[in-house]
């Protein structure tokens, strides 16, 4: 009996202890949040604990030898995803972290300033964001983490690219301190003794300075450059906030199914809803 209580008393100990732990990690987890999170984001109570981070290969179904047989070199990656200016690209993004006081657009910075990098890379078919959101319930200590993909077959069905929120001015509210982008690629590379995990992204450019008054949505489309070039750019993962949900803005006339694929939405659509009735949290930063 005295025994049968000694482990009933060692199990109630540990089970105290393990709570105590729990508890202790979220503390930290939320100090590091108010310290990096902007303050309109405090506010709504959806502070952002900003640990994206590459993984190696989709929770699910993608398989590592799809990784391994991907572009190990800015040439070959240049060619995967059909970027001839890519090498500029990735200077310019090299010459943003080291020099960030420089307020030039890329385009008017020369190319002769950039640091110059044509060594090896390493590509991801994902990244894993965590971050706080209370409003959740379905959150541990609310706590949320979610996979953004952009991987060349998914479910062997088929590429899947998802579109993010990227950060772009923390004291700005809402949308009008995100951007919208349709992410590429994922990689990182080392410069210099750093690494630098690193996103291509395809940006998405708002219609208008509010939202549409019918749905309550902003509504955006992918971004071209003059020439009708792609607006194309190298950013850095931390920028990126959590995963966005965009709908298509229907028109009246008809797609032939037999060309639609999911993997072709976002090139067979004019303009998106960015949907903020995706879940609890995107309804208090998509606003």
């Amino acid at each position: 009996m005295r025994l049968m209580i000694s482990l009933m008393v060692l199990k109630e100990g540990r089970k105290q202890q393990m709570e105590a732990k729990n508890q202790q990690r979220v503390m930290k987890r939320k100090q590091a949040m108010l310290l990096m999170t902007p303050w309109w984001l405090m506010h709504t109570y959806c502070w952002h604990v900003h640990t994206v981070r590459p993984t190696t290969a989709t929770r699910r179904s993608t398989d590592k030898s799809l990784e391994r047989k991907r572009a190990k070199d800015i040439a070959a990656l240049a060619a995967e995803l059909d970027i001839p200016h890519f090498l500029s690209l990735l200077r310019y993004f090299l010459h943003s972290q080291l020099d960030p006081t420089d307020a030039r657009h890329p385009e008017e910075i020369p190319l002769e300033e950039c640091p110059f990098y044509n060594g090896k890379l390493c590509v991801y078919n994902s990244a894993c964001s965590m971050f706080f959101a209370p409003s959740d319930l379905s959150g541990v200590h609310g706590m949320r983490r979610e996979h953004i993909r952009s991987c060349p077959m998914w479910r062997k069905e088929g590429p899947q690219s998802d579109c993010v929120f990227i950060v772009t001015n923390p004291q700005a509210e809402g949308m009008r301190g995100l951007d919208v982008a349709h992410v590429l690629c994922f990689f990182s590379f080392d410069y210099l003794g750093t690494r630098y995990p690193c996103a291509v992204v395809h940006w998405f450019d708002r219609v208008g300075d509010s939202p549409d008054e019918s749905t309550g949505m902003w509504i955006v489309h992918p971004g071209h450059q003059t020439r009708n070039v792609r607006n194309i750019a190298v950013v850095h993962i931390d920028t990126i906030y959590r995963a966005a949900h965009l709908i298509p803005v229907y028109s009246t006339h008809n797609i032939d199914s037999r060309d639609f694929r999911p993997h072709r939405s976002y090139d067979m659509f004019q303009s998106f809803y960015v949907n903020k009735f995706a879940d609890h949290h995107t309804f208090e930063i998509a606003f």
